[in-house]
């Protein structure tokens, strides 16, 4: 078998990423481009974007400009009396992320597919632009590719897109914020099929993904997390997921799946699907997220809230009861008082509650 004989310090910008996770180096503080001026730095960090997204007024001079981005760590100073721009300002604010070797194949990447598998590509978008400049345009793209449904109301039609913005942007937001930088030709993707979207990010969580709607997220790069909050790109800590599945809810859509994979992690939403087309598991997982939802907002869940999350007709209360039972046998729900014997008025909460 043959080998591999380059040496490493060929590829300088594969040496610096080796040697922050060696070195425990979190990936935001690493160097993205070394040895550069000031208007090195000002040709390639979108710094009009950078005081717009923070509210602040754009200085005057160009020493303004640069000490604001040493203050936040989007540059530092190095030996050579020049500038380094850090992962951290080049993953948010690259003009042009092929400036940046390492960081050059981490946009996120959109693709539209014809029907329900990935045989035939429709379209297919890859960014150029850092998460921050570019994420406005970014969500507009995707909710544009979405299909749209027409709803018609007492006294005019109204179109409504497939999937609820909000859970969107939430997603999108987090696929880039937990990521693991360390897979250099591994991007974020987004892929729209005719029935459902998938959102996913390389790297594994770091919590369980049955609570995700209730734990503090957790993230290998919480620099990056915390100045997406800041520049209210994603929601406050803790509160995204919750308000996912709260607008998959009022959609009346199928629940989304979290799922882990070897190497990744992706959600799926689907797009509306009668309750009679839904398979046991889509039913269990409605009905351990919504008491998850109900839990967290200090209430429970009963026969009739479920009902409602399931559009199920009162008279048909059975069908709802057999997916609770189904959803207390699959162990993710319990009943929140296991001494009553009333099962009228019998209400539940998440297994870990």
């Amino acid at each position: 078998m043959g080998s591999y004989k380059k040496k490493l310090r060929d590829f300088p910008e594969k040496e610096r990423a080796l040697w922050s996770q060696l070195s425990g180096i979190p990936f935001e503080n690493g160097i993205a481009l070394d040895d550069v001026d000031d208007d090195g730095v000002l040709r390639r960090i979108d710094y009009p974007a950078f005081f717009d997204l923070m509210k602040l007024s754009l200085p005057s001079d160009r020493d303004g400009i640069i000490r604001r981005l040493e203050v936040e760590k989007l540059i530092v100073p190095n030996d050579h009396s020049k500038w380094s721009i850090t992962n951290l300002g080049a993953i948010l604010f690259a003009k042009r992320l092929s400036d940046f070797e390492g960081l050059a194949r981490k946009a996120v990447r959109v693709i539209i597919y014809q029907g329900l598998n990935r045989v035939e590509t429709v379209k297919e978008q890859d960014g150029t632009k850092g998460y921050a400049v570019a994420f406005e345009g970014l969500i507009s793209y995707i909710n544009d590719q979405l299909p749209i449904n027409e709803v018609i109301g007492p006294a005019l039609r109204s179109e409504v897109r497939m999937f609820p913005e909000i859970a969107i942007r939430e997603l999108v937001a987090n696929a880039i914020i937990h990521q693991d930088f360390s897979a250099t030709g591994d991007s974020p993707l987004v892929e729209i099929f005719s029935d459902r979207i998938e959102i996913t990010n390389y790297g594994q969580p770091l919590i369980n993904p049955d609570r995700f709607i209730d734990e503090p997220p957790q993230s290998r790069n919480e620099r990056l997390a915390a100045f997406m909050r800041r520049i209210n790109v994603c929601e406050e800590r803790g509160s995204g997921i919750d308000k996912v599945i709260f607008h998959v809810e009022s959609y009346q859509l199928p629940a989304p799946i979290f799922q882990v994979t070897e190497h990744h992690t992706r959600v799926t939403l689907f797009a509306h699907r009668k309750l009679s087309a839904m398979d046991r598991k889509d039913r269990i997982r409605a009905c351990y997220q919504h008491a998850c939802l109900l839990y967290v907002s200090s209430q429970k869940m009963t026969n009739a809230t479920l009902r409602r999350r399931l559009a199920i007709e009162e008279r048909n209360y059975a069908i709802a009861s057999r997916i609770i039972a189904d959803t207390i046998e699959a162990n993710y729900i319990k009943l929140s008082d296991p001494e009553s014997s009333s099962k009228k008025h019998a209400s539940y909460i998440p297994f870990w509650a």
